[in-house]
């Protein structure tokens, strides 16, 4: 997906180094993902329904909608939403402009592939119940911290109660800081694991050590070791504080490395040796209760939502049990996500610094990921999620897929010198063999800059400047309620009136 809020520099772009064979400390055992069975599809060969052109012979038919989210600033929306930069996000304001056409309050919003949780945090904001589903540990805490928030009392109480943890236990981290930063053989505790500079478990990566100054590592290494990602209030603060872990602003523990991702290990040894780069001291208390402020702006969401961790092609089905299980309405009414392009970018490996904070292996993030496939497994993988999709949706849904044209696979021009245009493929490939009904596609061009430039890896495929949403319904009375839609005013006061 296109990266629309964060830049990737291209001058730091170039630092990337895929051929890196780093990888951070083990698992963390506080989240689990229980992979499930799966029966294969059924073949289908479906003609065209009434209504609906016939594919690939004709262009998919545009929806009368207005782009009006492009006219919002950068950081419009509720206060959580820049919580932590994610690469390949979507604007809040795009997510408003479908949950506010297509949902009403007490409304279920689904996002399969929610990413730093956009769409779920929006609904929620807005009073629907956002549900949002992640295949990576990162996106899920994201999303969690975000739609499933502590009070702000239960905030400060654990923020007090570490100062005053940190007050008495300072010394020891400092001399563990210090000789990690020497370059000694020194381990410190595994992430959540509430242990103490004297109960050390792993080598921490010496990339680590050049990012901060030996007093902000010590912090760093503390603040690791007792934040339990199963615990709401430890998990936004967990959230806040990767958000701030590296940015090129003086309010960032480390200015190594913009804040959008990760610089790879190999250049930031390099870097470091080439530059003589000495981190700036900052106080992980004092800059951490800054962005707690920033984020309390707009405070708690309008209602609360569901983090969920697993494969987005069982999505559905778990996302209708933990809505039973609250006892809230178990059908989605909107699907608004935006599946990744595969063989783009390495989730894991442009996030190595906050994965390795969390306590998760980047290596394993990306081979769990799975971004290897070609446009026809894609293709056949992205069918699978629709297909379990089906069963939790309302029978008037809309389903909206922000998707990305491309002008190149695997470094060579689509047949004929034409674009291959992926909601057209995702369409005849995926949602028509579904069943789907098609409502129509809505264009949005998107600066060049703001593109994810790499589509199918590093052969050179290369994203145009055009997203296109294509909109489906599982039934008629869906597909006419999309059309209907698409035409509605949308409301941009924020925060809205109550």
């Amino acid at each position: 997906m296109a990266d629309r809020a964060e830049t990737l520099v291209r001058d730091e772009a170039r630092a990337v180094d895929a051929t890196s064979a780093w990888a951070d400390s083990r698992p963390r055992p506080a989240i689990h993902v229980a992979a499930a069975a799966r029966p294969p599809l059924p073949r289908r060969v479906l003609g065209p329904a009434p209504g609906q052109l016939a594919l690939p012979f004709a262009s998919l038919p545009a929806l009368a909608m207005e782009v009006d989210w492009k006219d919002r600033p950068r950081l419009w929306g509720h206060a959580y939403h820049p919580m932590c930069s994610y690469l390949a996000s979507f604007p809040a304001a795009l997510a408003h402009a479908f949950v506010a056409r297509y949902t009403r309050p007490g409304d279920v919003v689904l996002d399969p592939f929610s990413g730093r949780g956009t769409t779920p945090l929006q609904a929620c904001a807005e009073a629907r119940v956002g549900v949002g589903n992640d295949l990576n540990p990162l996106a899920y805490v994201l999303t969690a911290a975000k739609v499933e928030p502590p009070s702000g009392r239960e905030l400060e109480a654990r923020l007090a109660s570490l100062r005053i943890d940190w007050s008495f236990e300072a010394p020891g981290w400092l001399d563990l800081a210090a000789r990690v930063a020497a370059g000694d053989p020194a381990l410190a505790p595994a992430a959540g694991s509430a242990g103490g500079p004297g109960h050390a478990s792993e080598i921490v990566p010496v990339e680590v050590a050049l990012a901060f100054h030996p007093g902000t590592l010590a912090q760093v290494l503390f603040a690791r070791a007792r934040l339990r990602l199963d615990d709401p209030a430890d998990r936004f603060l967990a959230a806040a504080l990767v958000g701030i872990l590296h940015g090129k602003r003086p309010g960032y523990l480390s200015e190594l490395m913009p804040n959008t991702f990760s610089m790879a290990p190999r250049y930031v040894r390099d870097f470091a040796a080439r530059t003589g780069f000495a981190a700036a001291e900052r106080d992980l208390f004092v800059l951490l209760a800054a962005k707690l402020r920033r984020l309390a702006r707009d405070g708690r969401p309008g209602a609360p939502g569901i983090a969920l961790l697993g494969d987005a092609r069982d999505a559905g089905a778990r996302a209708r049990a933990a809505l039973c299980e609250r006892a809230l309405p178990d059908r989605a009414r909107l699907v608004l996500t935006s599946p990744p392009y595969l063989r783009v970018l390495k989730y894991g490996y442009y996030n190595w610094l906050r994965t390795w904070f969390l306590g998760f292996s980047a290596a394993g993030i990306d081979a769990t990921l799975d971004d290897a496939h070609r446009r026809e497994p894609y293709l056949v993988f992205l069918r699978e999620v629709l297909a379990g999709l089906r069963p939790t949706l309302a029978d008037d849904a809309v389903v909206a897929l922000v998707l990305g044209d491309v002008e190149a696979e695997r470094g060579r021009p689509a047949a004929d010198g034409l674009t291959i245009g992926l909601a057209d493929e995702v369409w005849a490939g995926a949602a028509r063999p579904e069943g789907y009904l098609l409502a129509g596609v809505v264009g949005d061009e998107v600066a060049a800059s703001r593109k994810m430039t790499k589509l199918w890896g590093g052969e050179a495929g290369r994203a145009t400047s055009l997203d296109r949403i294509l909109v489906l319904a599982p039934t008629e009375v869906g597909r006419r309620r999309a059309i209907a839609g698409a035409a509605l005013p949308v409301d941009w006061r924020w925060p809205p009136r109550r």
